[in-house]
């Protein structure tokens, strides 16, 4: 268990060597993590550098990172409804339970709030996130997703206000250009 005291900082995760970054989640998810659902459902999309960030050590040294996406709720029609998926929330065995995947969830919360964007959602323990964010499985009944997954860990969160629900199937984000 790590020291609860350790000091770090939370930063921009595109100020982290991608490379880093993947040993990390490695270090925290394993090298097969990949097959997993959430994965499915931002398949080939960017994260969102203004919704990710990253805990560094005293040394400069990554030890967390919390990765955004864009993602939507396709319904039967095609029509999407935006999304962002927060996690994976990655922190180092080394340094877990020491306090920074909880800052670095603090921090993507606020960011998304002071944004005014879409709603949150993840693939997450709705005792922890939604006892300290208030995410909920409340609006999530009608959703579906590409994979395995318990209903009741399919959370979201409004950051403005506006109710979160619908039906459909959890996917990638589809951008057209005009």
């Amino acid at each position: 268990m790590a020291d609860r005291q350790d000091v770090s900082d939370i930063v921009p995760l595109n100020s982290q060597p991608e490379a880093a970054i993947e040993q990390l989640l490695d270090a925290a998810f394993g090298p097969d993590r990949h097959g997993r659902t959430a994965y499915r459902i931002r398949q080939d999309m960017p994260w969102l550098p203004a919704l990710s960030f990253a805990t560094v050590d005293a040394d400069g040294a990554l030890i967390g990172s919390l990765q955004s996406w864009p993602v939507a709720l396709t319904d039967a029609d095609g029509q999407q409804m935006p999304l962002i998926m927060v996690g994976p929330v990655a922190v180092a065995p080394a340094h877990q339970f020491g306090g920074h995947g909880r800052a670095m969830m603090d921090a993507v919360v606020a960011a998304a709030r002071t944004m005014g964007c879409e709603p949150l959602m993840m693939i997450g323990d709705p005792e922890y996130y939604g006892r300290f964010w208030g995410f909920a499985a409340d609006g999530t009944a009608g959703w579906e997703a590409p994979g395995p997954f318990e209903p009741r860990r399919l959370l979201a969160l409004s950051v403005d206000g506006r109710p979160v629900g619908g039906t459909g199937m959890l996917s990638p984000r589809i951008s057209v250009a005009a």
